[in-house]
């Protein structure tokens, strides 16, 4: 009874392992057919690879296993991109990224990329598989997308500076002119009219120069970021009654594009904490730390969920704005506790790649 019993259950658990390895050939023949499939040892040394990783780097096999990823480096991403993916890994832990690729006969390709360790007993990770998806035409489209942007948004602040450059020299000169010509009047001779008329043409002066400003100030262009964003706080704070902390660790002008950015998004972070968060002060810091710039724009006010809330026109502009110069936007917030927004752009111009 006992052999019959043990027969039995080593049946079982030979159907069992049969059964299992029938599954592992199975998702092994899906993610070879769906998916780019690499496995590397703990060194990063290349294992394994299916064929679509072949076809796609147009490398053979022979010519990857025992070599590691770097003979596939497009030279796009900085070191620090990989030594963050190699922590991230080398600790136990999933990383998924986007990484653009060289192939053997010099093509470009980009894939979305998953990293998954295999840990021994020691809790330390002995291979590794990625499994990748191409999205070279998304990136394109994107890229598209984003010379696009930016062409409009180049196109949208030289119609800004002109329409303002007019309205300051061509406008706001004539009535100004006017407005000397009444004063002679008004010196000459008494009547209440004379006064009226001084009165909206005072009037109609500091609108146009408001509305000239609104548009594209022209200390930004003849002076540069700071003295334009000092000048656009003091206003800010004359008109809305929030104090706003200033600090800037800039001594130098930087290219006109990125001044631009960060002026527009200072003062559309400034609006929206001026018609949302309910305070009476905020603080603006501009750092520059080696080759980015770093701006942060921070309310204790009321904050917002940011899974629940959609983002608006302004905070979706800020973003195009910042990624049309090669920048990134990052926004904190907390409801009740304000909200942080951080953006980083580089020192320089971008060189496109």
């Amino acid at each position: 009874m006992d052999r019959d019993r043990q027969q039995r259950e080593f049946a079982n658990l030979e159907l069992e392992l049969k059964k299992s390895m029938q599954e592992l050939i199975d998702i092994k023949f899906a993610l070879d057919e769906s998916s780019i499939v690499a496995i590397t040892d703990s060194r990063g040394t290349i294992t394994y690879i299916n064929e679509q990783f072949s076809q796609i780097s147009k490398y053979p096999k022979e010519e990857l296993l025992g070599q590691d990823h770097r003979i596939l480096n497009s030279g796009y991403h900085p070191n620090s991109f990989f030594k963050e993916m190699w922590k991230t890994i080398g600790s136990g832990k999933v990383w998924k990224g986007e990484i653009r690729n060289r192939a053997k006969d010099g093509t470009f390709y980009w894939v979305d990329t998953t990293i998954v360790p295999f840990m021994n007993d020691k809790g330390k990770p002995y291979q590794y598989l990625a499994i990748r998806y191409e999205i070279t035409e998304r990136k394109r489209v994107e890229q598209e997308l984003q010379k696009m942007m930016t062409t409009i948004i180049d196109v949208q602040e030289d119609e800004r500076k002109r329409l303002s450059r007019n309205l300051h020299d061509g406008i706001g000169q004539n009535l100004y002119s006017h407005l000397i010509t009444i004063n002679r009047l008004h010196s000459e001779m008494d009547h209440p009219l004379l006064e009226q008329m001084q009165n909206e043409a005072t009037q109609l002066i500091e609108e146009i120069r408001d509305i000239s400003w609104e548009l594209r100030p022209s200390v930004l262009d003849d002076l540069g970021l700071v003295p334009a964003i000092r000048s656009f706080l003091s206003r800010f704070s004359e008109n809305y009654h929030i104090d706003v902390y200033f600090e800037c660790v800039l001594n130098r002008r930087l290219d006109i594009a990125i001044e631009l950015t960060i002026y527009r998004i200072i003062q559309e972070a400034l609006t929206n904490i001026r018609k949302y968060a309910e305070v009476s002060n905020a603080a603006v810091t501009i750092r520059e730390m080696d080759e980015v710039v770093r701006v942060m724009m921070e309310d204790k006010g009321r904050g917002f969920e940011l899974d629940s809330e959609s983002r608006g026109v302004g905070l979706f502009s800020m973003d195009e704005r910042a990624r049309a110069v090669g920048g990134e936007l990052t926004i904190n917030s907390t409801p009740g506790k304000g909200t942080r927004i951080i953006l980083e752009v580089p020192s320089t111009p971008k060189a496109k790649k």
